[in-house]
Order: C-alpha cells, then sequence, then structure tokens
C-alpha cells in the first residue's frame, strides 16, 4: 500500500466530458434529455484536463477531443493519460498531432502495455518505419501501478474493474478521478483513504453489468468518506440533470461538461 501523498502545488481540473460511449444527445434519439435545452444535459465523451503551474495533462482523448480542446482554448498539453482501451476514450488520439507541431517531438501517451498494444494496432498508420507525413508522433511512457509524475503532478494509480476489463482511475493528492468502473478492489479503497474529492463514473440508476448504477456510486463514494462525490460517464437514461441533482444527497452532485474545480488555493 502507497501511503505517503507528496505535496502538490496548487492545480484544476476542468471537465472536457462527462457523457457514457454515445454522447447525449444520442444520435437520432427524441427523449426528454436529449431533447434538453439545459447546457448540463449536453454531455460529450468522458475526458478531463488537469493544469498545474506550467503543466497540462488530459486524461484520456475520445471522440469529442478536438471539440474540448478548442472550447477550453488548450494551447499546449504535456501528455495524455489513458484509463483503458475503449475507443470513447481513444478515438481522438489523431487529434494529438497539432501538439507535435508546437513540440516538434513525439507526444507522450502514458498507459499500461496492455493499452499500449492496442493502441499499436488501431493506429498502426502512425509507427511505420516510414510514415506518411502528418501522422501523430506518439511516444509511450509505462505505467502500472506505481506513483509516476508529470511536471507538478504526482498521480497515483488506482485499479477497477469495468466487468472484467482492467482500468485505472488516478489520484492526485486530495482528488480522485475513476471513469469506467464496475467493480473497486478493497487496495484500491485504501489507495483512496484521505481523499477530499472524488469522481466516480455512474451510468444510469438502474444496474448495468459494465458500470456503476447511480445508487453503487453513492455506497461507493460513502465507502472513500470524500467530503465531495462528482459522478460522470452518464448515459441519458440517467434523466435531467436538474431532477436527479435535487434526488442527490448533500456532498453528491452530477459533474457536467466545463465544470472546473481548483485545489490547493
Amino acid at each position: 500500500m502507497q501511503s505517503s501523498n507528496p505535496e502538490h502545488e496548487p492545480f484544476s481540473v476542468s471537465f472536457l466530458g462527462t457523457g457514457t460511449s454515445h454522447g447525449i444527445p444520442v444520435i437520432s434519439c427524441g427523449c426528454v434529455v436529449c431533447a434538453s435545452t439545459d447546457p448540463r444535459d449536453r454531455r460529450w465523451r468522458s475526458s478531463l484536463l488537469i493544469r498545474s503551474g506550467s503543466t497540462a495533462i488530459a486524461i484520456d482523448c475520445g471522440p469529442d477531443f478536438r471539440e474540448q480542446m478548442l472550447r477550453e482554448k488548450v494551447d499546449r498539453l504535456d501528455a495524455v493519460v489513458l484509463t483503458h482501451e475503449h475507443r470513447d476514450h481513444l478515438a481522438g488520439i489523431d487529434d494529438l498531432r497539432v501538439f507535435n507541431y508546437h513540440s516538434q517531438g513525439d507526444f507522450p501517451l502514458y498507459c499500461t502495455h496492455a493499452v499500449e498494444e492496442q493502441v499499436r494496432q488501431g493506429w498502426r498508420y502512425a509507427f511505420k518505419p516510414s510514415p506518411y507525413p502528418g501522422i501523430p508522433q506518439l511516444g509511450f511512457v509505462p505505467i502500472e501501478n506505481e506513483r509516476f509524475t508529470i511536471g507538478e503532478l504526482h498521480i497515483l494509480p488506482i485499479p477497477v474493474l469495468h466487468y472484467r476489463l482492467p482500468v485505472l482511475g488516478f489520484r492526485i493528492g486530495p482528488f480522485a478521478y475513476i471513469t469506467d468502473v464496475s467493480h473497486i478492489p478493497d487496495s484500491s479503497f485504501q489507495l483512496l483513504e484521505g481523499v477530499d474529492t472524488i469522481v466516480l463514473g455512474a451510468l444510469r440508476k438502474t444496474p448495468h453489468l459494465a458500470h456503476f448504477s447511480l445508487t453503487q456510486a453513492m455506497e461507493a463514494a460513502r465507502k472513500t468518506r470524500a467530503r465531495q462525490a462528482y459522478f460522470i460517464h452518464m448515459s441519458h437514461d440517467m434523466g435531467l440533470h436538474r431532477k436527479v441533482e435535487a434526488e442527490l444527497p448533500p456532498g453528491m452532485n452530477l459533474s457536467y461538461d466545463g465544470l472546473t474545480l481548483h485545489f490547493g488555493r
């Protein structure tokens, strides 16, 4: 168990997206959530932007990555940290090439060896000996279960399961982020001891094989004893933001695209 918790410079986290793989609105759907005019009900695929001093990283880069970067006016990015290999968390990799133009070098992807293998298969053209000009130049930095550092950020992986698929959540000081999850082992709950703010995937109110329901996510949040919990990776089946928010207890909220939190100030 890694109980030590390095001191952190002030940092912020911005929710680039809080939706599930379909996003909201869902193509061809006319439900009340997809038809809602409340901007909190418009959810891009889940991703997170973290800034600390001169360091800026993203956790995951899904199919909405380009629009997310433009909305947040991101002009430089030091790395992307990947939670797992599903395409709603990877599909924006091609758009990382714009950061190659700024750095004139490989763009770092922090991920497990299993995720690296999937990226190499899915973007084979980027790894040919004589690649086509203008493709993304990617460099892999392997991570497993040990703490690692990117600039001012000290990041602790939190292993969880997404049905049978291993997925990594991440903790930075008082903040933890866990997206696609159906089970958190006791050993990972130990890594979450003392966390102040936790973000957890909560697909909908009804049970699902591979994702926490809202009730399960609430139970997991209570088990961590976090002061504040935010829920993400939500489908349109969760319901309208304003109505679900009104049902939640103090210290628990649905997140929404564009929400920014600050730590250490």
